[in-house]
C-alpha cells in the first residue's frame, strides 16, 4: 500500500492576519504556522491505515522552506518520508498540478488531503488532482475503510451522508470524524529528524489566476437589543439593515 497526504502550511486560527506590498501579500511577521486542521485528520487517517495493512506514506506540500517544521511534524506522526515542491503556490490549480505530477510518477494508491485548506478555503484541489490523474475524487470523506482494493467511503452530502464502495486508486478530501489528530511523541519527533525529506523544483504551469489584493473582513458592527415585545421593530430592522429577510 502506497500512500500519499498533502499537507498545508497555514496560519493558526488565532493569529492575527495583516498584509504587506499594497495589501498583496501576507504579512508573515509574527504569524504561527500549522498544518491545516483538515489535513491533520488526513495524515492520521493514512497512518492508522498504513500500520493496519503495512506499506509506505509519504506526505507532500507544496510550498517553501518556512513549511519544513510542519512537514517535520508529520513525519513525527507517522509518515515515512516526505516532499517538499519548492514553490510559492498562487492558486489551486497550480497546488493540484504539482500534486498530480508527483502522484503520477510513484502510483499511489491513495491520496489524501484536508477537505479545504483553512486559509483559501477553495476545497477544488482535490477535485482536480482526480481529474488531471483521471482516477475518481471524493469529498468531504468522514469514514474511510479498506478491504483489499476497494475502499468504504461515508461522506457528508445535503441532508445525510452518503456510502458508497470505490475501487483503489482514489483521491479523497477528509474531514472530521475520519479519525483523531496525532500528537508527535518524542520517540517520533528524534526519528523524524533523519525520514528523507526530499526537495524538487515545480513543473511548469500557467497561471490561472493572480490575486490582485487581499481585505480584511469588514469589522463586526454594534449589536442592537430589541425587547422580546416589539417583534415588529425587530422583522423591520432585519429587512432593512441586516436585510436578511
Amino acid at each position: 500500500m502506497k500512500i500519499l497526504v498533502c499537507i498545508t502550511n497555514v496560519p493558526d486560527t488565532t493569529a492575527k492576519i495583516s498584509f504587506t506590498d499594497n495589501d498583496t501579500k501576507l504579512n508573515k511577521n509574527g504569524v504561527q504556522f500549522i498544518i491545516g486542521p483538515y489535513d491533520d485528520y488526513a495524515l492520521a487517517r493514512g497512518v492508522e491505515l498504513k500500520e493496519q495493512s503495512g506499506g509506505n506514506l509519504t506526505v507532500l506540500h507544496v510550498g517553501e522552506a518556512d513549511a519544513e517544521p510542519q512537514i517535520r511534524k508529520a513525519l513525527a506522526i507517522g509518515a515515512d518520508d516526505a516532499i517538499r515542491v519548492n514553490a510559492d503556490p498562487q492558486d489551486s490549480y497550480f497546488v493540484a498540478a504539482q500534486i498530480a505530477h508527483i502522484a503520477s510518477q510513484h502510483s499511489y494508491d491513495l491520496i489524501l488531503m484536508g477537505r479545504e485548506s483553512i486559509d483559501y478555503n477553495s476545497g477544488v484541489v482535490h477535485g482536480l488532482v482526480g481529474e488531471m490523474l483521471g482516477i475518481p475524487s471524493y469529498s468531504p470523506v468522514m469514514k474511510l475503510d479498506l478491504e483489499g482494493n476497494t475502499a468504504t467511503i461515508t461522506r457528508e452530502i445535503d441532508g445525510g451522508k452518503e456510502v458508497l464502495k470505490a475501487p483503489l486508486p482514489l483521491v479523497l478530501g477528509c474531514q472530521e470524524p475520519i479519525a483523531e489528530w496525532k500528537i508527535p511523541n518524542m520517540r517520533g519527533i528524534m526519528t523524524a529528524r533523519t525520514k528523507p525529506l526530499n526537495v524538487v523544483e515545480p513543473v511548469s504551469v500557467d497561471d490561472m489566476t493572480v490575486p490582485q489584493t487581499y481585505q480584511l473582513p469588514a469589522p463586526k458592527g454594534a449589536c442592537k437589543m430589541i425587547p422580546a415585545s416589539e417583534a415588529e421593530t425587530l422583522i423591520k430592522l432585519l429587512q432593512t439593515e441586516a436585510k436578511v429577510l
